[in-house]
């Protein structure tokens, strides 16, 4: 199959919102793809190469090279190039790298050039994710979508699903299991603003647990040996032995449990985000790190053969608490009212904790999916910043401004000082009026970016504030989204930099790189 194909059918993606005609491009261009291109073809559909690194990054794809007149490029051909590009290393593996890839987009249409950047870069935004790639596979195979689904989700691979329909078709797919050493992909929660809105879409009673701002984890466990993954299914045992010794502890020969990574201040309040996430980004010991990690279960997938996936929670966590020491388990509550539920959150925030997430009692684990039977609850931090620069989209927001850089004032100079970027929350109508906003305003342009005067107030909410060496306040704002823009507003009435700090209380000073 050629590239071109799959590009043709991005770009048709990213015209369309609805459902149905996206699953069902999906599924036109799936049953054409033949058993040597369907796992590849699900993958760029998806929106994901099939090598986790290639060592490329948007650096190195601002200047390709002329794209070629027409298309000739296939799958095998293109994922063979990135496979060549992840497996350099050593000296001068940056310079081949380059060259293999100015090789490849040379061979590329302008289309299919803008497809494979998206690609590397991960932002080919056209609205197909990994669960509506599934079902447009299941249509293009005439297989049930949860059955599917489950396969991917036991599988952790929506692309060895895909290598599995394509050799042994439904009933291949329907003989998966759980397999403990294999990760399963992790149940999401949805999110409300406010108990009151979380109990309305649960009912009552739930099942509450506090929520912990850690590293998420799944432990599998056959006899003494134990792996720990990540909820990207990345596998980080040798980062946590204290994990491994903990679970090693329990009496049970078979386990798979979900919880969470974090660490805990003498007075009981979480540590920030970013130390724990340091601290597991790296081998060794807590002594070695200075940080004591503990973990906290809150579901048991698995337990001595017997898989627990379709029980329902309280027969899961009835489990759970038979096997685990109160030490080793999230904290939980069971509510009926919003007056019970909104005590329990606010006791949870206030002992520094992200929130909680109201749980339906009777709801299986729904693996690699978001549910409304999880409904997680934060505070929301709001602030006025200032816009100093809007970055070009990609797929479906191709030709519109999108994610904007985002800056308080400097409480002295009043220069304004960057903190973060976001393109979240943003609907076509508010893309629209920002492309011809910021275009008006424009200081200076290059490839991506057009930067404008600093005389654009929008208000942001984000989920609280980390320190950062990446910005030149040293804070960045986490999960950062629009909730309109405040023309009533002039420059001077934006947040200051330290208003920001405060609000949020004062972060802990580490060297982290995330936005």
């Amino acid at each position: 199959m050629l590239l071109d194909r799959l590009a043709e059918t991005w770009t048709a993606l990213s015209a369309t919102r609805s459902r149905n005609a996206k699953r069902d491009l999906l599924a036109e261009v799936l049953a054409e793809a033949g058993p040597g291109d369907l796992e590849i073809a699900v993958s760029y559909l998806g929106g994901a190469l099939r090598q986790r690194r290639t060592g490329l990054g948007w650096r190195g794809l601002t200047a390709p090279p002329p794209p070629a007149d027409r298309p000739s490029l296939t799958l095998v051909e293109v994922d063979t190039a990135f496979a060549g590009m992840a497996g350099l290393s050593g000296a001068g593996s940056a310079g081949r790298r380059s060259a293999l890839a100015a090789e490849l987009f040379a061979r590329a249409t302008e289309r299919e050039q803008g497809f494979l950047r998206g690609l590397v870069l991960g932002d080919l935004r056209q609205g197909a994710m990994d669960a509506l790639v599934q079902e447009g596979m299941a249509k293009a195979y005439g297989v049930e979508p949860a059955v599917l689904r489950r396969a991917a989700m036991l599988l952790s691979s929506t692309t060895e699903a895909a290598r599995l329909l394509a050799s042994g078709g439904a009933a291949a797919l329907a003989a998966v299991g759980l397999t403990v050493g294999t990760p399963v992909q992790p149940m999401l929660a949805a999110s409300a603003p406010d108990p009151e809105a979380a109990l309305a879409k649960t009912g009552g009673p739930v099942v509450v647990d506090v929520k912990l701002d850690g590293i998420r984890v799944q432990v599998h466990r056959r006899g003494d040996e134990v792996s720990v993954f990540t909820r990207s299914l990345d596998e980080i045992t040798e980062r946590l032995p204290e994990v491994v010794a903990a679970v090693r502890t329990l009496a049970a020969e078979e386990l798979v449990l979900d919880g969470e990574v974090l660490a805990l201040r003498p007075d009981g309040r979480p540590e920030a985000f970013q130390l724990v996430a340091s601290r597991t980004a790296t081998r060794g010991d807590d002594g070695a790190h200075g940080l004591a990690l503990r973990v906290f279960f809150f579901d048991l997938l698995h337990v001595d053969g017997r898989t627990l996936l379709d029980a329902p929670l309280v027969q899961r966590a009835a489990e759970l608490d038979r096997l685990l020491p109160a030490e080793l388990r999230v904290e939980r509550t069971t509510v009926t009212t919003v007056a019970e539920l909104t005590e329990v959150f606010d006791s949870a925030v206030t002992r520094g904790f992200e929130g909680v997430v109201v749980k339906q009692p009777e709801a299986g684990y729904a693996a690699g999916r978001r549910q409304a039977s999880w409904i997680k609850v934060k505070p929301r931090h709001t602030f006025d910043l200032l816009v100093t620069a809007v970055e070009w989209g990609y797929g479906r927001r191709d030709g519109w401004l999108s994610n904007i850089h985002l800056a308080a004032r400097d409480g002295v100079t009043g220069e304004p000082v960057m903190l973060g970027k976001t393109f979240k929350g943003m609907t076509d109508e508010l893309l629209r009026w920002q492309t011809e906003h910021f275009t008006q305003i424009a200081t200076r342009r290059d490839r991506h970016v057009v930067h404008v005067a600093p005389t654009t107030v929008v208000e942001i909410a984000c989920d609280g504030l980390q320190t950062s060496t990446r910005y030149p306040g040293g804070v960045a704002l986490r999960f950062a989204r629009v909730l309109r823009y405040r023309p009533d507003k002039s420059p001077a009435e934006a947040d200051t930099l330290d208003e920001v700090k405060r609000l949020l209380g004062p972060p802990v000073a580490v060297d982290d790189e995330a936005d």
